[in-house]
């Protein structure tokens, strides 16, 4: 039976997906990106590589993205329909990227093709492919502001294949995922040579970073601790009057007591309803509530060495006094109710945080999904902040997380990153794909992260990406341990994503000296 390749590379996009979280089946992943390198190998021109590359990419991103329709269930302004259009539409976008990769592949293939051995596809072949796709998928990563959630290399992550991410970052660990779906793709064309050779080395470097240390002996009672909250409260009921205060109840219900070593409160994205800081022009902002009386309560739940971070919204006035824009933002408390410095996050969301073009939008009725008719406005990138006690915090807020080389100040390496996130926007597919590509950040800088949302998974991980303790998805609660301890700076927290562009390159140049080797 012949099998049309446009349904084909559709269906293999939809199956494609499932190896990403929560479904973790990254066997059939593999297994359907050897079908897309086969449609392409077999494609009989450039625009038909494309386009079976297009049509996998659009299954593949459909599915993967799921989740963005939940975001539009609480949007007054637009319906919760247009979320499903919102997800086939950003699906139509993305897939030009796996099309450009399967098109420069296919190029490459044919430009060699009279030389190869009765045109059977080789690693030549499988090598161009890994090496395109690590190209696009950093593209992918970077342009228009970038949207790199679900990187490939993610579906190793229950594997230790994964921990070669602190050497070559995670564009670089997609094109290993090329790599092992090439394999296959050439043992299905009684090509095994590739697959004996290409599978023990595949096997070894997953072997080399894994840790064989002996489990760690009692802890030390009067080590610093960190104390992670999760209010499981979602959007539903934001606009009400009650909700600031519901919310900040509930945290400082959860919040515990001082005890006999420092601890570090960690509250999710946005929990804090209330302005907290001093010194805005017109008091008329502070309707709600007295910022010394917000800071004054969270205070009391800090002993005298103990500190938090919490996230709210900070305002931004012009000279004339006018209000000019807003910050979703992070601050340091300590138990005297003093605010310390100040993170504005910085990689904000499109048609989320901030309307593009809204002088044009807002006529014909869009809006953003978070509510309110001020936009957000971007920080200037990632910072340490000091926090007194436990060392330099690195922020990083919501979906900041998933930019690979992009989430640590080089030139102040932190002890820890603090994820506060609101994943009550996600679905059910969401947040463990976000704690996922979390663990990912973590595994390539050497960094524990924090992870605290209102509804979940909030998680302390530690700096070889394991989930140390995590509190589920849709349940309330806190999680209290040792602060976990920094690794040495990876090779990757050195040197960045130049390197996946360096591992490309070198793929390439394999690619032709191979081809060359055989003419």
């Amino acid at each position: 039976m012949r099998l049309h390749p446009l349904p084909t590379a559709l269906i293999a996009g939809l199956v494609s997906a499932t190896g990403f979280a929560p479904l973790n089946l990254w066997p059939v992943t593999l297994i359907a990106f050897a079908t897309l390198l086969w449609l392409t190998w077999s494609a009989p021109s450039l625009k038909s590589a494309l386009l079976r590359g297009w049509v996998f990419g659009v299954g593949h991103f459909t599915v993967g993205n799921n989740w963005i329709q939940h975001a539009f269930d609480f949007q007054d302004k637009m319906p919760p329909v247009l979320g499903y259009f919102a997800v086939v539409l950003l699906a139509l976008y993305l897939a030009v990227y796996p099309a450009f990769a399967m098109g420069l592949a296919w190029r490459f293939g044919r430009s060699f093709r009279q030389q190869a051995l009765n045109h059977v596809p080789d690693t030549a072949f499988v090598l161009a492919a890994a090496a395109s796709w690590i190209v696009t998928e950093y593209l992918r990563g970077v342009l228009f502001t970038g949207y790199p959630w679900n990187p490939l290399g993610i579906i190793w992550l229950p594997t230790p294949l994964v921990q070669i991410a602190a050497w070559i970052g995670t564009y670089a660990l997609s094109g290993v995922a090329i790599l092992a779906a090439g394999l296959l793709f050439l043992a299905g064309r009684r090509n095994y040579r590739p697959l004996l050779i290409g599978a023990p080395l595949l096997v070894a470097l997953a072997l080399v970073r894994m840790d064989f240390a002996p489990p760690p002996g009692t802890p030390d009672p009067t080590a610093p601790r960190v104390r992670v909250v999760q209010p499981n409260i979602g959007q539903e009921g934001v606009g009400e009057p009650g909700y600031p205060e519901r919310v900040l109840a509930k945290m400082l219900d959860w919040s515990g007591t001082p005890g006999a070593a420092p601890r570090l409160l960690v509250w999710p994205e946005g929990t804090v309803n209330y302005y907290v800081e001093d010194g805005y022009p017109d008091p008329r902002f502070y309707g709600r509530a007295d910022p010394r009386w917000v800071r004054s309560r969270i205070a009391l739940r800090l002993g005298a060495r103990d500190a938090a971070l919490i996230g709210g919204t900070a305002l931004f006035f012009g000279q004339d006094g006018t209000l000019s824009g807003a910050g979703n933002s992070v601050w340091s408390l300590d138990s005297s109710a003093t605010l310390g410095p100040r993170y504005d996050k910085a990689h904000l969301v499109p048609y989320g945080e901030y309307l593009p073009m809204r002088t044009l939008l807002a006529p014909l009725g869009l809006a953003r999904l978070v509510m309110g008719d001020v936009d957000f406005v971007p920080g200037p990138g990632p910072r340490a902040i000091e926090v007194p006690g436990f060392g330099k915090a690195g922020i990083q807020i919501c979906y900041e997380i998933i930019f690979s080389g992009q989430v640590v100040d080089r030139a102040e390496r932190p002890a820890f990153l603090f994820n506060p996130s609101n994943d009550a926007w996600f679905g059910q597919w969401g947040p463990p794909q976000h704690l996922a590509q979390a663990r990912l950040r973590a595994i390539e800088e050497g960094l524990p992260i924090l992870r605290s949302t209102p509804t979940g998974i909030s998680a302390v991980i530690d700096a070889r990406g394991r989930v140390l303790e995590s509190i589920p998805h849709g349940q309330e609660g806190a999680v209290e341990l040792a602060l976990p301890r920094p690794l040495p700076a990876t090779l990757f927290a050195r040197v960045g994503n130049w390197l996946a562009l360096l591992v490309a390159g070198a793929l390439y140049l394999f690619a032709i000296a191979l081809r060359r080797r055989a003419r």
